[in-house]
């Protein structure tokens, strides 16, 4: 995930800028930062003894040992969560899942603290700590800096137990989920490996894989295969016959949204394939890693000045209310371009709709107790109480949300021969996409694709050919300013077909092979221009 005050994957230079190089020089990294152990009360201090099966542990208490001088600028956070008690279950590797678990390979990113554990029939778990180290985010001069424990502190902006509410709203909402557990890893368990160090006396989430049919759950049961993200894209890229559920993807996305869940790129998504007739393998989302619902950022001096649109917008606190729909949204602007263009404005109001009715009262209280105790003391009235108020006005956030995305939309083809064709009118542009790869799989039906972009929502719309001899015919029938249209043609040798006017057209090719029936030319894409198959957003 990335980390508050970090722009993933990489260091956000303009909030540098802002904590100010006097502020990183002033002092230097704190050398014993995070808690020993994350075993409390009685006896704590004591070797742990062979037959327990739970303890009285915290998530992180050094978040809470701030002054409220300190609080005022970098924020109050969930810094009184992390160092709330709860009781929870001692990691057994040879109970935890059905034949024992084994150590796999180690995971973690920039800060994630993470791995694999093997179990019984190939099935796979993830265990991720629930603190993070965000040492490697920092450029290597800073890291020994105080700037390190500004930006380890902003950890204390997600809630560390927000994950264990998920499950009950997802399978409400009719949505795919895992099904975290929180474990305490013993000072010393050593059968995790050579990440064994890394875990010891650490709070974690160990939550079930969906990377092979071993993962299947009754809810996934027809499910031929499961794949990553990339994965999933190099099919869905590669041949129209592999496509993305997009209703459910709509219903996936409006449920993070509702969430405040504002770290929904395409890494934090498992596909399930599913056979479809004719051939065609339909792919539906399951979300993963929820570290970021209900985040709690601009509420110091810092942070809120952070949280600006020209520093890192997306860094959005979960209120009643639903703040900037565009920044909430943006770190899977990558994912929503591909896996909702088919999705009208109609489809977002129905699916809110039917997400109201099936999120009651009485599910979210029922997900606010899956807290611990004293957790929910502190935070599950509050939390409760702006989920309903967030449920009852999510039909204007998923309008907010539907303008994002219309836009600017992209619409990208495959590696196979397509044809767009494309009707200007004055007021709206209606595009239809043609395969004949998906024509010989479906008895002649080559329409894959059709949906009307209107001048009153759409500022400009780029289709991108990808691979194969494409085949662009463009029709303009408008009297006045038409939606502006940029066309690029990908590998292959493409052809546009111009009918009309083509003002407000724009046509690119790297390898400036486009034949063209009319004036216009291929130029280079523009610098900023990355093609829609990339598989790696910036």
């Amino acid at each position: 995930m990335p980390h508050p005050f970090v722009r993933y994957p990489g260091f956000c230079p303009r909030l540098l800028v802002l904590l100010g190089l006097g502020l990183a020089a002033s002092g230097c990294a704190r050398r014993h930062y995070f808690q020993p152990d994350a075993h409390v009360g009685p006896g704590s201090a004591a070797a742990l003894p062979g037959h327990a099966d739970s303890v009285l542990a915290t998530a992180g208490r050094q978040y809470d040992r701030h002054s409220g001088f300190y609080r005022f600028f970098l924020g109050r956070h969930y810094r009184r969560v992390w160092a709330a008690p709860a009781k929870v279950a001692v990691l057994n590797l040879a109970t935890a899942a059905p034949g024992g678990l084994t150590a796999g390979k180690a995971g973690g990113g920039y800060q994630s603290i993470s791995m694999t554990l093997e179990g019984h029939q190939q099935r796979e778990y993830a265990l991720r700590a629930l603190d993070k180290e965000p040492y490697k985010t920092l450029p290597p001069v800073l890291r020994n800096t105080f700037l390190l424990n500004v930006v380890r502190d902003a950890t204390s902006a997600a809630i560390p137990y927000g994950a264990l509410t998920v499950p009950p709203l997802a399978q409400a909402a009719g949505v795919p989920h895992t099904h975290p557990r929180l474990v305490y890893i013993r000072p010393d368990e050593t059968g995790l490996g050579t990440s064994s160090a890394q875990f010891q006396g650490k709070l974690a989430l160990l939550e079930e894989k969906y990377n092979s049919p071993a993962a299947r759950t009754p809810d996934l049961a027809k499910a031929v295969d499961f794949d990553g993200g990339e994965a999933m894209l190099k099919k869905v890229y590669h041949h129209p016959s592999y496509f993305i559920d997009q209703p459910a993807f709509l219903r996936a996305r409006l449920l993070d949204v509702w969430l405040g869940d504002w770290d929904r790129h395409e890494g934090q998504w498992s596909w399930a394939a599913f056979e479809e007739a004719g051939g065609r393998v339909r792919y539906l989302g399951i979300p993963k890693d929820r570290d970021q619902v209900y985040f709690r950022f601009d509420d110091g001096i810092i942070p809120w000045l952070a949280a600006r649109p020209f520093i890192a917008p997306q860094f959005q606190t979960f209120r009643n209310e639903y703040n900037n729909m565009a920044a909430l949204v943006f770190q899977a602007k990558f994912i929503d371009q591909r896996g909702l263009s088919a999705m009208t404005r109609a489809d977002f109001q129905r699916t809110a709709r039917d997400l109201q009715r099936r999120l009651p009262d009485s599910v979210i209280e029922r997900a606010m107790r899956r807290l611990p105790p004293a957790v929910y003391a502190l935070e599950g009235t509050r939390l409760g109480n702006a989920l309903k108020a967030r449920r009852e006005t999510l039909p204007q956030a998923a309008e907010k949300f539907y303008l994002t995305l219309a836009h600017e939309p992209t619409l990208g083809g495959t590696a196979q021969a397509e044809r767009f064709v494309v009707h200007r009118y004055a007021d709206s542009t209606t595009v239809r996409v043609f395969s004949q790869a998906l024509s010989q799989l479906s008895a002649g039906d080559s329409l894959r694709f059709r949906r009307t972009y209107y001048a009153a929502e759409t500022k400009e719309l780029s289709l991108d050919g990808l691979g194969g001899d494409d085949i662009f015919e463009v029709t303009t029938s408008a009297t006045r300013r038409p939606i502006p249209v940029l066309l690029y043609g990908g590998e292959g040798h493409d052809q546009l077909v111009l009918q009309g006017s083509s003002r407000r057209l724009k046509l690119f090719d790297e390898a400036s092979d486009v034949t063209a029936a009319s004036h216009l030319r291929p130029s280079l894409p523009k610098k900023k221009h990355r093609a829609y198959n990339r598989l790696n957003d910036d």
